[in-house]
């Protein structure tokens, strides 16, 4: 069992199940919900981004938006991740 380094920091797992259950959110919106500074934010984004795990699209129509969408590699990534910690979580305890 694997648990995947870049999906298993704790900000890119948040990021990863806000996508996987709306498809795509604004950046102000992850920034709130996760509650991170905006370069913090930023940082994670890059890695997912670098992983092919989500996109990043910019739009300047009256105001800059960044909108984050997740791909089906980052879907898959996030469920593999979660069946992980699942199994990690069935596992017996130790003997006393």
């Amino acid at each position: 069992m694997e648990l995947d380094d870049v999906v298993h920091q704790r900000v890119r797992l948040g990021i990863l199940a806000v996508l996987h259950a709306a498809d795509s959110a604004e950046f102000p919106y992850l920034k709130q919900l996760l509650e991170l500074t905006d370069g913090n934010l930023k940082r994670h984004l890059d890695v997912l981004v670098d992983a092919g795990y989500v996109t990043t699209t910019r739009t300047e129509s009256g105001r800059r938006r960044t909108t984050v969408t997740i791909t089906d590699a980052g879907r898959r990534a996030f469920r593999s991740e979660i069946d992980s910690l699942r199994r990690l979580a069935d596992l017996p305890a130790p003997p006393a």
